[in-house]
């Protein structure tokens, strides 16, 4: 899986290790991916590291190549690297070039993965995939327009592989996270460990009335990755707190 390393990727690389599953811990931060790769080997499981930018059509197959080399096959994929907006600006003020950085990333990267999963999945008869999208990849988010765009397209991405591959035993599914407690969105464009402001904004647009945790996006990439969800794909999850109600 990429994105790894950190944040909804940790958190799912571990709660498939959970249920004996082999990890790819894939992510641009080797040294983040190898101490995610070593706590599930320390707590019994099996993984391996590999550095993958997902904006480099090599460093993608060769992500698929290892993982056939590590464990023979692929059944499940999930795709979580990416990155958020640098700027708060409107379309005709953002920077081209940070617009197109995370069209990219976000998109082409993961339709890299995509393609590459599917075309193993297809040797090995089949298999599930779930990327990670965004609540702005259902809704429009005014100041991060590449990262809507890019999130959107996801979604269609998504949704689209998953009728071309429907009667050939592969899923495609998205989950589409809203404010979820991971360094990306805390750190970020917003900062909103360091903005009191802004985090009860964010929480205030959930129902709930609280930030997620990456271990309750996991839980949902888990559960569409297993059989409990067979009859489901081409769909776009919203993970929300009810902010979508």
């Amino acid at each position: 899986m990429t994105g790894a390393a950190s944040g909804i990727g940790k958190a799912t690389a571990i709660a498939f290790a959970s249920e004996k599953a082999n990890v790819v811990v894939a992510d641009i931060n080797e040294d983040a991916a190898k101490a995610v790769a070593s706590l599930i080997e320390s707590n019994g499981g099996k993984a391996i590291e590999l550095k993958v930018d997902i904006s480099n059509r090599d460093d993608v197959k060769n992500m698929i190549e290892k993982t056939k080399e590590a464990f023979g096959r692929l059944d499940c994929a999930v795709n979580s690297a990416g990155i958020a907006g640098r700027h708060s600006l409107n379309i005709h003020e953002y920077p081209e070039d940070d617009w197109i950085n995370m069209i990219n990333i976000n998109l082409i990267g993961t339709y890299y993965c995509v393609k590459d999963e599917i075309t193993q999945m297809l040797a090995n008869g089949g298999g599930t995939i779930v990327n990670v999208s965004s609540a702005a990849g259902l809704t429009a988010q005014p100041a991060n327009s590449p990262y809507a765009a890019s999130k959107f397209g996801v979604v269609g991405l998504t949704r689209t592989a998953a009728k071309e591959y429907a009667t050939q035993n592969i899923r495609v599914n998205a989950v589409c996270p809203t404010a979820i407690e991971t360094p990306m969105i805390m750190e970020g464009r917003r900062k909103l460990a360091y903005n009191p402001g802004a985090l009860e904004a964010a929480k205030n647009l959930q129902a709930m009335k609280r930030m997620g945790q990456p271990e309750e996006v996991a839980d949902v990439i888990l559960w569409l990755c297993s059989e409990q969800s067979s009859f489901i794909t081409g769909h776009a999850m919203p993970v929300d707190g009810g902010a979508f109600a």
